[in-house]
């Protein structure tokens, strides 16, 4: 009690000897008689004196226009344009009810149809490869539109509203700094807090466990909790409000900029049971009815025009017809387990709203919800219980993956930290209701048309019309730059910027009805691309079937030989209407309009996203071919280490162990798949996860002897995803 009443008395002194018309005396330590303040200078002091002079403490410039408003940018991961409620769809999104409520929706907004690219463009308003963001960071490479950095002459709009005064934080999902540079080494320039953000609360990759993260605050690795009841999504949400309140406490006066994106709803789909079960027998009539329920709700709440079309399911895409009944009971539980996720989502931006609404700020926050920063995603393909079969293009059947989940518990381990389940890739073409395909492809909107919602009491009067206007994910920097008044700048720390790419929104605030301002903008990943000009827009598909394990023709593409199809988006909602027969001079010019964006913004070599896909040694990874790790050497990302399940390596071991020692020595990978080398009992043990659908153990007849001993793991892979042979000694002695 004595230190509290000390403490509290201390700061009321601070207070009071702090106020203008305050007093202050200094007493002498030993004497105690009274000196003067401030002390009498002595007359040999020449020129201004402290007694000759007056104190005006300087004032900090404000560069910002009066109250200027807060700002939260939501995006969610892998959800389509025909998935929420609020605007058609089956899964309950009340969130983005009630802002689309509080303010105004666009139903022609833009990404470009992958990851990384569209963050790169969401952040500095500039086209994804003229940003060297091509592709996803995992897959980058030496060609200029494809490096995976985005460059210091493309500062981000939290670089520049930081240096006019804003607080910045950023929460959930990067995925835009090197592959190579996310270990405790860094470098950290191109971490978050490197590109403007003060804070930063997430994953560097481009997915995580719901579960069990990989997350950094700031530069720092945390660890994730071992509590059945947490969710990342969850403890998100509750660190950003926790940073609201520091900010609220320490800078009441600054403005903030908060970037909030989960790693929801991309893979793999976790979510807790009870947020599953709201779902159960909602799906149970299949994907092509479930696109034809939506596109007529669609309809009814005015959310597409009267006569956009129902476009058709593509060729190579399964129907609901076609799945056998005993597989069914499997994929609806995928698409109830990945609903819930998406709800529990939506929930946990409400939790953030009402916390800026309780703090008294959201009058003044102007909220920019974005529905997916692509289209949801086929990467499940047939579904799944590791993501990773379908990413590493490992065949396998679905009698295969449930004879697996039959031994974790049946259907109720969908979704838990067991498994690393996704849906299949019919479910995400349903997500894209009306449109054509999935995430990944560039051509059409099923990729790269996502719902936007944006809310400001204070600066927009909410509107139930659509806006109708063409845009894109590169036009909310220059938004946010033309609300504040800031004319994004020429020179950052001394780099001279790029040009902005995107097209200011404010325009279409207060008129739904008004011109569109977007002409031109083009679209590419993985060699599928679009150019949309004035009304028209041109696609062609390209050579990649996201939801196929194996893309027919892959190998020997050709760009030169794609054929394009030419869709009149005034009168043609959904590119339902293929005019390319009808418009060939058009098409022809549209073409070359593409050529001339693609080489402007850095595109070329057209399909650059493909190339590790056909030439995996070129992969993104370390110059180093030896590695000498010991016992504090924890979180060293895939592509920084050493491939030991992927290429021919030899492991060196020198351990000293106890009687019946157990721990593990080295592990790459999880649940999902990967491999450990550990003790157990005594025992040594090797185990290869082959994605969850197969699993090898090893294991010694008898314990290793207490003491120093060297253990070595030879392994032969004679070509990539080839067999490996695994031969294991101890002391010299083959033991495995």
């Amino acid at each position: 009690m004595r230190a509290l009443l000390r403490a509290f008395a201390l700061a009321i002194i601070l207070v009071a000897t702090s106020h203008p018309a305050a007093s202050a005396e200094v007493k002498a330590p030993n004497d105690g008689s009274v000196l003067p303040f401030p002390p009498t200078p002595s007359a040999s002091v020449a020129g201004p004196t402290l007694q000759d002079s007056k104190h005006v403490r300087r004032i900090e410039p404000n560069r910002l226009p009066p109250n200027a408003p807060n700002i939260l940018i939501v995006l969610l991961d892998d959800v389509g344009f025909g998935l929420p409620d609020t605007f058609g769809g089956g899964i309950a999104t009340p969130t983005l009810t009630r802002l689309a409520n509080e303010g105004i929706s666009y139903n022609t907004f833009h990404t470009t149809s992958i990851c990384s690219p569209t963050r790169a463009a969401l952040l500095t308003g500039r086209n994804h490869q003229r940003v060297g963001s091509g592709t996803i960071a995992e897959r980058a490479l030496d060609f200029d539109g494809y490096t995976g950095v985005i460059p210091k002459s493309a500062a981000t709009v939290a670089e520049v509203l930081r240096d006019y005064g804003y607080k910045t934080a950023a929460f959930g999902k990067w995925h835009n700094t090197p592959a190579t540079e996310t270990t405790a080494m860094g470098p950290f320039d191109r971490w978050p807090t490197g590109y403007g953000f003060d804070y930063f609360y997430g994953f560097l990759a481009g997915e995580t466990s719901q579960y069990e993260p990989r997350l950094f605050e700031n530069t720092t690795a945390i660890e994730p909790p071992h509590d059945p009841k947490y969710h990342l999504t969850e403890d998100m949400a509750d660190k950003a409000l926790a940073w609201l309140r520091k900010r609220q406490a320490f800078a009441p006066d600054k403005p903030f900029l908060m970037y909030w994106a989960p790693g929801a709803a991309h893979g793999p789909h976790h979510i807790f049971k009870e947020w599953a079960d709201k779902y159960k027998g909602k799906f149970d009539s299949g994907w092509d009815a479930y696109r034809e329920r939506v596109f007529a709700r669609q309809k009814q709440l005015g959310w597409i025009p009267p006569n956009a079309k129902l476009t058709e399911r593509a060729e190579t895409m399964a129907s609901w017809d076609s799945i056998p009944e005993a597989e069914r009971p499997f994929q609806r539980r995928l698409m109830e387990v990945f609903a819930g996720f998406v709800e529990h989502t939506d929930a946990q931006v409400g939790r953030l709203v009402d916390g800026i609404e309780q703090l008294g700020l959201r009058d003044n926050t102007i909220i920019f919800y974005i529905f997916g920063d692509n289209g949801s995603s086929a990467e499940g393909q047939n579904g799944t219980i590791s993501e990773l079969l379908a990413q590493n293009m490992i065949p396998n059947t679905i009698e295969q993956q449930l004879a697996a989940l039959d031994k974790i518990g049946g259907l109720d381990a969908l979704g838990t930290n067991k498994v690393e389940n996704m849906y299949h890739a019919g479910w995400a073409w349903a997500g894209g209701t009306p449109f054509h395909h999935t995430k990944l492809v560039a051509s059409h909107f099923g990729g790269t048309r996502n719902p936007l919602v944006i809310s400001w009491p204070k600066g927009i009067k909410p509107d139930r019309i659509p806006r109708p206007q063409f845009h894109h994910v590169n036009d909310i920097a220059p938004t946010i730059y033309q609300i504040l008044g800031v004319k994004p700048p020429k020179v950052v720390e001394g780099v001279r910027q790029d040009p902005i790419d995107g097209v200011s929104m404010a325009y279409t605030f207060a008129s739904a009805g008004a011109p569109g301002r977007k002409t031109t903008q083009y679209f590419e990943n993985n060699g599928s691309r679009a150019i949309y000009h004035d009304g028209w827009i041109a696609a062609t598909f390209g050579p990649l079937t996201p939801w196929l394990s194996v893309s027919p023709g892959l190998a020997t593409w050709d760009a030169n030989k794609d054929v394009w199809e030419l869709y009149d988006l005034t009168n043609d909602f959904s590119e339902a209407d293929n005019l390319a027969a009808k418009e060939p001079k058009r098409l022809a010019e549209m073409k070359q309009l593409f050529l001339k964006e693609a080489e402007a913004n850095k595109v070329f070599p057209v399909g650059a996203g493909l190339w590790t896909r056909l030439h995996p040694e070129d992969r993104v990874k370390v110059p180093y071919t030896h590695w000498a790790f010991d016992s504090t050497t924890t979180r060293l990302p895939e592509f920084a280490a050493p491939g030991v399940g992927r290429e021919s390596n030899l492991v060196t071991v020198d351990v000293d162990v106890n009687e019946s020692a157990s721990g593990v020595l080295y592990a790459l990978g999880g649940i999902g798949g990967g491999l450990t080398l550990y003790m157990d009992k005594g025992h040594l043990v090797y185990e290869y996860n082959m994605m969850e659908i197969e699993r090898y153990i090893g294991r010694t007849e008898e314990p290793i002897a207490p003491g120093r001993h060297k253990i070595t793991v030879n392994t032969k892979i004679a070509k990539p995803a080839a067999a490996a042979d695994v031969v294991i000694a101890v002391d010299g002695a083959e033991a495995l």
